[in-house]
């Protein structure tokens, strides 16, 4: 299922959390080899946006790990965008209370593929409930097909022209989710939109009464 954790309240899913951490080092420190990642004692990928209690969009596996998740910040404040990418974007600053920036995307190694549609979705519910109108965020050009396979068109504001090791250069970029693209995610999640908002409500302790289903998996072929 999916979970919305701010950094507040990570101690009280201290599995979800310590696996996200974790699963963060091994994709962005070990797999990706950044160098500007640090991993603590316990394992935890973690930098100083982690320390401004962002909004964590979790997709939650059947054992209770991290399966994905993506770091949420509006953009009124501090942002990776507007403290270091900057210069992508000729100098101006993306700051609006509806544009939100979106890093550290994230997938478990043991994750199977609805991993990524329900990120998809979970963002579209939080653009809705939260009425933004965009998301931006760093990636690198090669995510551009990552965004197509998820029907999501993305806006590349600047591309980096240096390239690094692996032959990739870095971009930033806006993108928005349509109904359309929830509707295509979901069908691969295997859960009805009753089902994501019924998510999206509990995560925030909201009265939400009108689901006809049981919150649960449903496998996907």
């Amino acid at each position: 299922m999916l979970h919305y954790v701010y950094g507040t309240d990570l101690a009280n899913f201290p599995k979800l959390r310590d696996t996200m951490f974790r699963d963060r080092a091994a994709q962005f420190a070990n797999r990706l080899g950044w160098d500007a990642v640090t991993v603590d004692e316990n394992g935890h990928e973690m930098d100083q946006y982690d320390a401004l209690n962002p909004l964590y969009i979790i997709w939650e596996m059947p054992d209770g790990s991290h399966g994905g998740s993506m770091r949420m910040m509006p953009t009124v404040g501090q942002t990776m965008v507007n403290e270091h990418f900057a210069h992508l974007t000729g100098g101006v600053r993306i700051e609006s209370p509806l544009i939100w920036e979106c890093t550290r995307f994230c997938i478990s190694p043991n994750a199977d593929r609805r991993a990524t549609a329900a990120l998809v979705v979970a963002a579209g519910e939080l653009m809705d409930e939260f009425a933004l109108e965009h998301f931006v965020g760093v990636f690198f050009e090669k995510m551009e097909r990552v965004f197509s396979l998820s029907y999501i068109d993305a806006d590349v504001l600047g591309v980096d022209p240096e390239m690094d090791a692996a032959g990739d250069r870095i971009a930033v970029g806006t993108w928005e989710i349509t109904p359309k693209t929830i509707a295509r995610n979901l069908a691969r999640v295997g859960i009805t939109r009753e089902v994501s908002k019924a998510w999206f409500h509990a995560s925030f302790n909201r009265n939400y009464t009108s689901v006809q289903e049981p919150i649960e998996f449903k496998m996907c072929a």
